[in-house]
């Protein structure tokens, strides 16, 4: 069940979901409104001509900051790594969904292609993926309105939230753009992906 923003401001004082800074105006009926962070991390295609997601991605990236007055430039069919400029974090009995904004995809640009999922237990600067479908550049401006965080309630806890145990969490706590860590899920021993 998705959560209203009665209860969002309840699990907030309550510790269960963390959004940091929360500014109350930002609250929607039934999600939360986050802002652009100023850093983002873009390939270089000098350095490589292929994205092989056997090997680690660190290399073939770079990362940009812009001023907190500054701008970023998206061009048509672009694409790079950005973050939310808040925190943003639930317990192990909630679920967090990141979606785009109407007034951004009128813009032409998405904002994650697969990843706006946060798993129970994580707390962190969420990752954009974004993409600039229109047939102009985009200008992005840190502070401005990029995405919205719904939550849900889980049937039960999770047993083994996100950064526990064995799981294999690459992302907890992330504060900045990070590529792909789809590497660490081959096993170049056995020839085969975890």
């Amino acid at each position: 069940m998705i959560l209203s923003d009665r209860d969002i401001k309840r699990a907030i004082d309550a510790g269960d979901i963390v959004i940091e800074p929360f500014d109350e105006r930002n609250l929607q009926p039934a999600s939360v409104d986050l802002h652009l962070d100023r850093f983002f991390k873009v390939y270089d295609r000098f350095k490589s001509t292929i994205i092989d997601p056997k090997k680690p991605l660190e290399d073939i990236m770079e990362d940009v900051a812009v001023e907190p007055d500054g701008q970023f430039v998206l061009h048509p069919g672009g694409f790079a790594l950005g973050l939310v400029a808040e925190t943003t974090g639930v317990c192990d009995r909630y679920v967090g969904r990141l979606e785009g904004k109407s007034s951004i995809g009128r813009l032409g640009l998405i904002i994650h292609t697969t990843a706006g999922f946060l798993d129970p237990g994580n707390s962190l600067k969420l990752t954009l993926e974004l993409h600039n479908t229109a047939e102009l550049p985009v200008i992005l401006y840190p502070g401005m309105p990029i995405g919205q965080i719904a939550f849900e309630d889980l049937s039960s806890n999770a047993e083994h939230p996100y950064g526990s145990g064995s799981l294999g969490s690459k992302y907890s706590g992330d504060t900045k753009p990070v590529a792909s860590q789809m590497w660490k899920n081959w096993n170049p021993e056995k020839g085969e992906w975890k």
